[in-house]
């Protein structure tokens, strides 16, 4: 019996290894043996050397054993072991997913789907660039409301442990420093990942407190998953915290916000409404706009956004110096 479970290992082994063989472009061991262990699969590197070269004796992958470490990839014209189940449409939503998930996905679930990533992109690749005037993921882009900026540098690492002891339920170790240059030493639990913008956000508790707190990842100069379980609080959601508006700084309060403005800046939001309650109405020849909003300080910056066009009704407040 323990000889049948180990051959059984090694068949799953296997085709995992299969799955991550790119097509087009090499990988070499040490990357797989990488993405192996993040998939569950804890070998050390010279089995996965060792089952590589097997597999490239039975399977048609061409080894590249001209440098060190050698490459492997699937031969030009072979079948290799692709993903049958995907279609045209179905591989590029996973090559777009791809672009998308990749700051907001556990680290090591992100490297264990490369060899999927990898195929998709080459598929849907393939299969669109035969249909004229050009592939469809030249024509489609996400694009941002507000100038383009680029994210903040993380410390090496923070990301990986973040995220990792995010999905693992796993107490965090953190050095953090805030706005004002204040720095902590701290265990949380991590409870929420959110991107805000160009900036990665967590929901995090501290440990002896019962409030939920946003801490900026790139603030972070050291962050260590410690491998110690904790029990996820009941009474944390991260919709209804995301909705009460505490990414932007907020305590969950509801005001009814009442502003007006010109027609030209108000026809964003007669379109785009505030909140499913908004009302709009026209006033001597501008916009009076009623919503049910959650006041934060994000609200109060995007109201000042619009200088000397808006006039704020109620609450005055809002437009107070912080």
């Amino acid at each position: 019996m323990p000889q049948r479970a180990s051959n059984l290992e090694t068949l799953l082994m296997s085709l995992e290894i299969l799955k991550r063989i790119p097509r087009g472009r090499k990988i070499s061991a040490p990357e797989l043996h990488r993405q192996l262990e993040a998939a569950g699969f804890v070998r050390d590197l010279r089995t996965v050397q060792r089952q590589l070269d097997s597999l490239s004796e039975h399977f048609e992958i061409e080894r590249d054993d001209r440098s060190r470490p050698y490459g492997y990839s699937w031969k030009p014209q072979s079948f290799g072991l692709a993903l049958p189940t995907l279609n045209e449409q179905e591989s590029v939503l996973l090559t777009l997913a791809e672009q998308q998930l990749h700051s907001i996905l556990p680290a090591k679930l992100m490297k264990s789907m490369e060899g999927f990533f990898d195929q998709a992109r080459l598929r849907s690749q393939s299969a669109l660039d035969k249909r004229k005037p050009g592939p469809w993921l030249d024509k489609v882009r996400v694009v941002s409301l507000y100038p383009r900026l680029l994210p903040p540098v993380l410390q090496e690492g923070i990301f990986e442990n973040v995220s990792n002891a995010l999905y693992s339920d796993h107490w965090l170790e953190i050095d953090y420093r805030n706005a004002s240059g204040r720095r902590t030493s701290a265990r949380v639990m991590p409870l929420g990942l959110a991107q805000q913008g160009a900036r990665l956000l967590l929901a995090c508790r501290f440990d002896g407190y019962q409030d939920d707190r946003s801490l900026s990842l790139h603030r972070m100069d050291r962050a260590k998953d410690t491998g110690i379980s904790f029990e996820r609080p009941p009474d944390f959601d991260l919709e209804r915290y995301d909705d009460e508006g505490r990414f932007g700084f907020g305590q969950g309060k509801t005001i009814q916000l009442v502003f007006r403005l010109p027609a030209e800046p108000a026809l964003h939001l007669k379109e785009s409404p505030l909140s499913s309650d908004q009302k709009v109405v026209e006033v001597n020849g501008q916009y009076e706009f009623r919503a049910s909003v959650v006041e934060s300080r994000q609200l109060r910056w995007w109201l000042r956004g619009f200088g000397k066009q808006l006039t704020l009704i109620s609450p005055k407040s809002l437009l107070d110096e912080d």
